[in-house]
């Protein structure tokens, strides 16, 4: 039986939201500043009168814009060193460590961007469905390639990924509304199951 397994990853394969993380560990200094900054975009997200993706661009492009590729790389390397497994649940580690590879994809499908959750996805062996960084001369320009990857975003971007592939089964596991399309498109969606 060929499967396809497909999960969120902030929140449901760990315990908290990498962005912020990440972006605290890139720069902490920088990121206090920026983070104040925003607090006003933050609360019309919250009240839903600010686009998500304007929002999250603009705040990542606070910290990153213009920083070098090689330099974020490296960072986040050392942010993924700093934070496996501790940042990961227990019951979801277990679950990826026990899924059948042999007749099995898995992919792990993220609002993040690609710059941080590139490394946690390779070590889970996952193939890497995400927002992606633009860069551009090796600089980060503070833009993504294409949408946001969540909500219907992040169906479109799965349908892309698996082409014309064929499975008897695809399960899906997320916690947050912006998982909802593709837990009800998955023949098992599977809402907070590591919570």
């Amino acid at each position: 039986m060929k499967k396809l397994y497909c999960f969120d990853f902030d929140g449901t394969i760990t315990y908290k939201d990498t962005m912020f993380m990440y972006l605290k560990f890139y720069n902490p200094s920088k990121f206090r500043v920026q983070f104040l900054k925003h607090i006003p975009l933050f609360i019309l997200l919250k009240l839903k009168l600010a686009e998500t993706e304007k929002v999250k661009k603009s705040f990542i492009g606070s910290v990153l814009k213009g920083q070098l590729q090689s330099k974020i790389e490296e960072k986040s390397k050392q942010f993924f060193e700093e934070n496996y497994p501790k940042i990961v649940r227990e019951n979801a580690l277990e679950f990826i460590k026990n899924i059948d590879r042999e007749n099995t994809q898995s992919l792990m499908v993220t609002a993040s961007l690609d710059i941080w959750a590139k490394p946690f996805a390779e070590k889970l062996q996952m193939s890497l469905v995400s927002t992606k960084a633009e860069f551009k001369n090796g600089v980060f320009t503070g833009n993504f390639i294409g949408k946001n990857c969540n909500g219907v975003e992040k169906l479109e971007r799965i349908k892309k990924e698996i082409s014309d592939s064929k499975y008897d089964k695809i399960i899906a596991f997320g916690d947050t509304s912006g998982d909802k399309p593709m837990l009800k498109w998955a023949n098992e969606g599977h809402y907070q199951f590591f919570h």
